[in-house]
């Protein structure tokens, strides 16, 4: 079956990488879903938008502030395909039927404040704001991305939680996220270096939010919790403490290591992804002497 001009997962060649420490050491699994940068070329003609635009909803180069993870013993999970052209860090089907030629499958979550917003599964709109595309997409397109690379993502990351909850008998998932500077408002939070999400207390541990918390402001940061990002699905869904499966959300402020309008690195860069390590090896070693809990067969 064609789909053409549609882009199938070899487009992306491959959707996704794992990249594996070589051995497992820590009880960490970090993901980066919103740092993917190929833009197909069926994508970029179906768009108003021209590719620096289409850009302003992707966490430019965080995979790469977190690149050190790997050396220090933690397998690192990074998306290829771009968070405007499918968002991991949603329900597998909360989708906006104004956007779709056809109906959409019963069980679609098409009520949510993200659809409201535009930024469902398949966003509507980029991060300020800016409608994406030309027309309406056939709701087989929508059925496609969520099948043939949302899924198949979600299958890996939740086999990489598990996998080193059986290791370590405990699994702590690090989501990597960056937030436009212009996103923080003008409250509290309007100078923050990052801000923490474990979906208000529910998603991790205490002690590994407060652990991140103290260790990045030793270092100077300005650090909130979960105003205004407490998590998204990623957080919420694999968050679950009670099975010794801990979430937390890192929001970083993209002024500190990149100009926003070209998306080139600064020279904060290097200095924030050696804060970065500093960070994890500090907690990773803090996680490593709390007490296990054993993982029943599920």
């Amino acid at each position: 079956m064609s789909h053409s001009p549609s882009d199938g997962p070899e487009t992306f060649d491959p959707p996704f990488v794992v990249d594996e420490p070589a051995q497992h050491a820590i009880p960490f699994v970090f993901n980066a879903p919103h740092s993917g940068a190929h833009y197909p070329a069926s994508f970029l003609a179906a768009s108003r938008l021209d590719a620096l635009a289409l850009r302003r909803s992707e966490d430019a180069h965080v995979d790469r502030l977190f690149a050190s993870v790997v050396g220090l013993g933690a397998p690192l999970m990074r998306a290829n395909f771009p968070r405007a052209y499918l968002d991991v860090n949603r329900e597998p089907y909360e989708l906006d039927p104004r956007m779709f030629l056809g109906r959409l499958p019963s069980f679609a979550n098409t009520r949510s404040m993200r659809v409201a917003g535009g930024l469902g599964t398949v966003p509507r709109i980029v991060a300020d704001g800016q409608e994406i595309y030309r027309e309406k997409l056939p709701v087989e397109e929508a059925v496609r991305r969520i099948e043939t690379l949302y899924k198949p993502y979600h299958r890996t990351l939740r086999g990489l939680i598990h996998r080193t909850a059986r290791t370590f008998g405990r699994a702590f998932l690090i989501d990597c996220h960056s937030m436009p500077s212009s996103s923080l408002g003008r409250d509290e939070s309007a100078q923050a270096d990052f801000v923490l999400g474990d979906r208000f207390g529910s998603a991790c541990l205490p002690a590994l939010m407060s652990g991140v918390e103290e260790r990045l402001r030793a270092l100077g940061y300005k650090v909130v919790r979960n105003k205004p990002y407490a998590g998204g699905f990623i957080t919420e869904h694999y968050g679950e403490p009670g099975l010794g499966r801990h979430a937390l959300q890192i929001e970083i402020n993209r002024a500190l290591y990149m100009n926003e309008q070209s998306l080139a690195l600064t020279a904060g860069f290097a200095t924030l992804a050696e804060n970065l390590a500093a960070v994890i090896a500090g907690i990773a070693a803090e996680m490593a002497d709390a007490a296990p809990l054993r993982i029943a067969a599920e």
